[in-house]
């Protein structure tokens, strides 16, 4: 294993930070438009339809961006990817904020989910090249807070801009100039901090012994075995599911807030991070579990918060719709048992799959097949909600149907492990 000198630790500290931030401010020109949605709707008389048919553009770009991302990443490498990716989304978000257009607003986001493609698969492959496998649990356990401190950042800081008196009149376009100018920020910290492997500092690269595939012969699956492929595959349809969950969730509770409580676009705001509140101690301790008890196999802790997060989304059928505060807390109660093996399996199972330089490929793969879930809830979620008989329930019975799915995939994974140690 490569001795960690002081330059080493200077670099992985500069290197967590910048990535952590990178992904951080993403989600400033993600979340804008699921912010403003109830606003939106109400300006420019569109209904629960034309708005999920606009993120919906957002989001088969994301899918895509994710396959391309895979393709360019090993060539481009992480640090252009991640710049090229953050500089397209700041431009795309501030011209979002002056369109009127559900037609112009559905191409610009989609673009805006090209660009926002680029972050996950880039980041993570960075962090694959400075980080052994040993410690990948606890180190991408505390990096993957980065997407719940993203939504849960970049919800409060909306949620104040739709609260906001000077901007009464419009406010939902401050809510994309705001994150536009957020992430401007970020991408001039990446730049000077972000690098996208030791050996580009003069270091030595990190050697990790659980790795059997010459590296230096792999860019993308070319070596990959026949179970590592299968873990791939595997992930990928975790990760469909636990995607769809968190999206769902993401796009839709501030939006069902303000509409069924009639809450202000602040409050609902406000109430809505509950989720991503909740989620952050999951994370943690998913990844503590995981190299403490688990000798980092990332499946068999997965699998028991799925069933956790099962028994949330029963919940949510039989008393969400109850009232506002029985309603957040049960989102919080979901959040808590999805985000530690979504982050853990999308990000150290990722890496876990092959080798260094295949961490981006399997990132971008597993994000990219995950990321067709959110495409499913945005054209479902709003058809069913406007069957105005039936509530909410039927929403909450996709997020559950979704959470058994995830469990299963895991637990074939757990299966895979005690059959021979084939899974992650």
């Amino acid at each position: 294993m490569t001795p960690m000198t002081s330059a080493h630790r200077t670099w992985r500290t500069k290197v967590f930070v910048s990535t952590w931030l990178s992904y951080i401010g993403f989600y400033f020109c993600r979340r804008p438009f699921s912010a403003a949605k109830s606003a939106l709707g109400e300006q420019n008389h569109w209904d629960a339809r034309t708005l999920g048919n606009i993120y919906a553009a957002y989001l088969i770009a994301y899918a895509l961006g994710q396959f391309l991302a895979s393709a360019m990443g090993p060539r481009l490498g992480p640090r252009k990817n991640v710049l090229l990716g953050m500089g397209l989304s700041v431009i795309v978000t501030l011209a979002m904020g002056i369109s009127m257009s559900p037609w112009v607003m559905a191409g610009l986001i989609a673009v805006n989910g090209l660009a926002q493609a680029t972050g996950w698969s880039g980041n993570v492959g960075t962090m694959a090249n400075w980080f052994h496998k040993h410690e990948r649990g606890k180190v991408m356990g505390l990096w993957s807070t980065n997407f719940t401190v993203g939504a849960i950042t970049a919800g409060l800081v909306m949620g104040l801009v739709l609260g906001d008196s000077s901007t009464a009149d419009q406010p939902w376009r401050w809510c994309f100039f705001t994150g536009a100018a957020v992430l401007s920020i970020i991408w001039i910290q990446f730049f000077f901090l972000q690098r996208s492997k030791p050996e580009d500092v003069g270091l030595a690269g990190i050697d990790d012994p659980v790795t059997t595939i010459d590296e230096s012969k792999v860019v993308e699956p070319v070596g990959m075995s026949r179970d590592q492929k299968i873990n791939l595959g595997l992930v990928a349809g975790f990760y469909f599911f636990s995607k769809l969950v968190r999206y769902a969730i993401w796009s839709w509770a501030a939006f069902f807030l303000a509409e069924q409580y009639h809450l202000s676009g602040k409050a609902a705001n406000t109430y809505a991070i509950a989720f991503d509140i909740c989620g952050m101690p999951g994370v943690f301790l998913t990844g503590y579990l995981s190299d403490k008890y688990f000798k980092s196999r990332r499946a068999g802790v997965a699998f028991v918060m799925m069933l956790g997060m099962t028994g949330a989304t029963a919940l949510l059928i039989v008393f969400g719709g109850s009232s506002v505060p029985v309603f957040v807390a049960l989102l919080g109660l979901v959040g808590f048992f999805l985000y530690g093996p979504d982050a853990l399996l999308s990000g150290a199972g990722a890496m876990d799959i092959g080798s260094r330089r295949q961490a981006t490929f399997a990132a971008a793969v597993i994000s990219g097949f995950g990321s067709m879930g959110p495409i499913v809830q945005e054209v479902i979620v709003p058809r069913v909600y406007d069957q105005k008989t039936s509530g909410m329930g039927p929403v909450f019975a996709i997020l559950f149907i979704s959470s058994a799915c995830a469990a299963v995939f895991c637990a074939i994974l757990v299966y895979r492990n005690r059959k021979g140690g084939r899974g992650i």
